[in-house]
């Protein structure tokens, strides 16, 4: 097992240029979605230009966490940036934008559609000094919808796609997912579709609605509406809709994830569980059977493992094939020999001492990630508008 990844003066001494070395991307963005589109394609080696205004990315104030000059929440999605802070609503500041714009792949933002027009941040305003520029839209609803210009936040789409009423217990309140799910669901299709059209090798816009991204995942779900007029609802313990058993069983003392995709599973696992007799039994035999008896079956299924505690049934289960977990914490994940492993934690030396991010979860052969810190406001400005006021 290797140690966590770590690094000296801030960047990481064993990094090799990445597949996207050359590419060359501005990002006018804030708080998440955005820069989490940019900070992956600057993972990847793209070099990115982080356009701020003079009071910087809100993501800069809002975590109460920091190490040093350097907050936990802007950390998390601006490393391997440079940072550029421009006015672009003055001529000094389009003036700025424009040079950056000639000797640029792309541009992507996540401003709503009204400011993006406003300052010129579409491709049809933009081409006239790079006819290859790639422009990417992040919005809400779209450039052109009729909710455009509606605000638009990860739980609004959560609640307005309809993901919220899928998630919780059935007899509690629809549940939002724990984290930003929508956010960074659209920022990597944010950056798809970036690199689909600098592939192409034509300059053009991308827009990326989070309401359309969260709609599109719901794949399945939404296959069986339209299909099968399904009408959708929650499960206790986060059953799947059509598996079972799939889903959280409480033990003696702590709970066990149990996903059991189909017959030979099933069929090993009442072997393993000391229940031969499910394999035969109408209403257990077969995935077709459990899932019109679901309550029964899961009732079978409690009260077995109600008697045993979580690490008994994982030594019962293990090497089986049967796929079944512990329920873990963040704290553990973070912590556990797979994310050890998979250097999925890395840490970046500052001054101030080691600054921990989550890695970048792409592997490619050959390359080795570049981690270095997250830009200081306006760090880079000179470099790159030395003779514009700021």
């Amino acid at each position: 097992m290797r140690a966590p990844l770590s690094a000296a003066h801030g960047e990481t001494a064993t990094a090799t240029p990445g597949p996207l070395h050359g590419i060359r991307v501005i990002e006018i963005g804030h708080m998440l979605m955005g820069p989490y589109c940019g900070m992956l394609l600057a993972d990847l080696g793209a070099e990115v230009i982080k356009i701020e205004p003079a009071e910087g990315d809100i993501g800069r104030s809002i975590s109460p966490h920091a190490i040093g000059p350097h907050n936990a929440y802007f950390a998390s999605l601006n490393r391997n940036k440079q940072s550029v802070v421009l006015d672009l609503a003055s001529d000094a500041g389009k003036q700025a934008l424009a040079a950056l714009v000639r000797d640029s792949h792309a541009l992507l933002t996540n401003l709503r559609p009204s400011a993006i027009r406003k300052l010129g941040l579409t491709y049809d305003r933009l081409r006239v000094h790079n006819d290859k520029l790639v422009c990417v839209a992040m919005t809400g609803f779209g450039l052109d919808s009729p909710h455009a210009e509606l605000p638009a936040y990860d739980y609004v789409i959560q609640a307005l796609t309809g993901m919220m009423n899928l998630t919780g217990d059935p007899e509690g309140p629809p549940t939002k997912t724990g984290y930003s799910a929508v956010d960074n669901s659209t920022g990597i299709m944010g950056a798809l579709g970036l690199l689909a059209k600098i592939v192409e090798g034509r300059g053009g816009q991308v827009d990326v609605a989070m309401f359309d991204v969260m709609v599109s995942q719901l794949n399945y779900v939404a296959g069986a509406v339209l299909n099968g007029s399904e009408r959708t609802r929650r499960y206790p313990l986060s059953s799947h809709p059509y598996i079972v058993p799939a889903q959280l069983f409480r033990t003696r003392d702590d709970w066990l994830m149990l996903f059991i995709t189909h017959d030979n599973f099933w069929r090993i696992f009442a072997q393993r569980v000391g229940h031969p007799e499910w394999i035969t039994q109408p209403g257990f035999a077969t995935m077709a059977e459990r899932r019109l008896q679901r309550t029964q079956v899961i009732d079978a299924l409690s009260t077995m493992f109600a008697n045993e505690t979580t690490q008994y049934w994982l030594d019962r289960l293990a090497s089986s094939g049967v796929v079944v977990s512990r329920l873990e914490s963040i704290e553990g994940a973070l912590a556990s020999a797979q994310v050890q492993a998979r250097e999925m934690v890395v840490s970046i030396d500052s001054e101030a001492g080691p600054l921990k991010v989550i890695g970048n979860p792409i592997r490619i052969d050959g390359v080795r990630t570049r981690y270095a810190l997250p830009p200081l406001l306006g760090e880079h400005t000179a470099r790159w508008c030395s003779e514009v006021p700021t």
